[in-house]
């Protein structure tokens, strides 16, 4: 072995020590404090050695160079030695930001960045869910529910409402959330009660309840109440609809996994969710395109100022088109779908303005059904009130992703190699592609990928504890975007 092989592997060695050291320090934060760590956003919650070195390395994106584990173990440290409260804590941050503040005392510096929840609770109050519908989005909420109530607490899923499909109904539905064709196998175990109609999923009692009415149920009767209901079968969009759900016994509020009509407000967690009233019983949370677009939508029109634009989105195929060519009352939509790219219409870029209503009359939009089963793109055309430089706006872009407050809806890419398949799994409501940002006078072209299958879940249970009063509070604080 050459010189430089043998520091090699005594620098990797050195790298698994410290995180190895650091493992049982996050999951004492984690156990006696109800805090979750992460580093620059990459939980370290349920990470492995590796995870941890990975999460460090990913950290040139943000302090253009590899953060050392050395930085990060003292902060580690330091904090389960602190009395703190119910947080997400970002242990890169508060490494990096110690490292140019120029101070000697690392304990001081953490106590005044997280003052506000020295001191605090660790106890969150619970607040039960119930998933009316348990198809393709029903699913995945339901694994990043049970995923939730293991990290941070708060929501716990209580039980899912459907219309029973026959012999074997319970069975066959908790396969398809054991097996995920396009989102791999369920992290964790599922067994079956097929005498009480339960799935079990990581010790989460599941209540599958057959019923086609949602103002017929009486959840209090299986020790649930104050539910918040989220509707993700698109049968009712309107306030009249969506009250039903709360006729039945229960049920405190609904949120629905489409965009709302008429007077039901449309949020974009990360954009209006301030506009969430204790008052309001029907929300919803619009559309994957919707989320998708909007964050993005939103810094460059502070920024730079949007007089007009079109969004063109690139989406693939969903439930409501055929599989082979067949009778559909939608345009188009009755052509295979695995066969066709199908020209159709999106509401989304209507829908911008019930965010953002400085949006209004402003975006038109069409969208392509292309034949893949998950992750989309929105191409934003847009005019501006300046002119912009296409490295000025990419570096605008890559901050609001890494240090603004809208860190968790917008990501960056700048890889001359990424292809949709990239994305699933992102947590992100959407992803620009820095490599294919077009500027021309005041003419801005982005290119905005987006999971409009799992990245908008999240963005759904984003919503959901904001509503139920669960969502912990995140450290430290990041800028706005315009502070940027």
């Amino acid at each position: 072995m050459t010189a430089n092989a043998q520091a090699d592997q005594n620098n990797w060695d050195e790298k698994i020590a410290l995180a190895q050291e650091m493992l049982p320090l996050i999951s004492q934060l984690h156990r006696n404090h109800d805090v979750v760590t992460s580093i620059f956003g990459r939980l370290l919650v349920g990470a492995t050695d590796i995870d941890i070195i990975k999460s460090h390395r990913y950290a040139r994106r943000v302090t253009d160079h590899e953060l050392p584990l050395d930085q990060t173990l003292p902060v580690l440290r330091e904090l389960v030695n602190l009395n703190l409260g119910t947080a997400s804590i970002d242990v890169g941050s508060l490494a990096a930001g110690f490292a140019r503040s120029g101070e000697t005392d690392l304990r001081a510096y953490l106590e005044a960045e997280l003052a506000e929840i020295l001191g605090g609770s660790s106890e969150l109050k619970h607040t039960d869910v119930v998933l009316y519908g348990f198809g393709r989005i029903g699913r995945l909420l339901a694994r990043i529910l049970i995923a939730r109530e293991a990290t941070y607490g708060g929501v716990r899923l209580r039980a899912v409402v459907v219309r029973s499909k026959g012999e074997g109904d319970l069975v066959k539905r908790a396969s398809l959330l054991r097996r995920d064709s396009v989102h791999g196998a369920f992290d964790g175990t599922i067994t079956v009660d097929e005498e009480n109609n339960v799935i079990w999923a990581n010790g989460t009692r599941i209540q599958v309840i057959y019923s086609d009415d949602p103002a017929a149920i009486d959840y209090t009767s299986y020790g649930i109440d104050d539910a918040i209901v989220v509707d993700n079968t698109g049968r009712w969009r309107d306030r009249e609809g969506l009250s039903r759900h709360l006729q039945s016994k229960g049920v405190a509020r609904v949120v629905l996994t489409a965009p709302g009509k008429g007077d039901v407000k449309n949020i974009v967690y990360g954009i209006n969710h301030g506009d969430i009233t204790a008052d309001d019983q029907v929300l919803s949370a619009a559309s994957c395109t919707t989320n998708g677009i909007t964050p993005v939508l939103k810094v460059v029109n502070d920024r730079y100022g949007v007089q007009h634009g079109h969004v063109e989105t690139v989406h693939s195929f969903t439930n409501d088109q055929n599989l082979i060519d067949n009778y559909h009352k939608g345009d188009r939509r009755g052509r295979a779908a695995g066969l066709n790219m199908v020209l159709t219409e999106t509401g989304a870029a209507k829908a911008v303005a019930k965010a953002l209503p400085e949006f209004e009359g402003k975006l038109t939009g069409n969208a392509i059904r292309v034949p893949t089963p998950d992750v989309s793109m929105a191409v934003l055309n847009l005019t501006l009130e300046k002119e912009v430089d296409r490295e000025e706006v990419n570096n605008f872009l890559r901050k609001v992703t890494l240090h603004s407050n809208l860190r968790q809806q917008i990501d960056y890419i700048n890889s001359p190699e990424v292809v949709s398949t990239d994305f699933v799994g992102s947590t992100h409501a959407g992803i620009v592609d820095g490599l294919a940002t077009i500027a021309t006078g005041n003419h801005l072209v982005l290119y905005v990928w987006y999971d409009n299958e799992f990245g908008y879940s999240n963005q759904v249970i984003r919503i959901v504890e904001e509503v139920a009063g669960t969502r912990p509070q995140v450290l430290p604080r990041r800028l706005e975007p315009a502070q940027l």
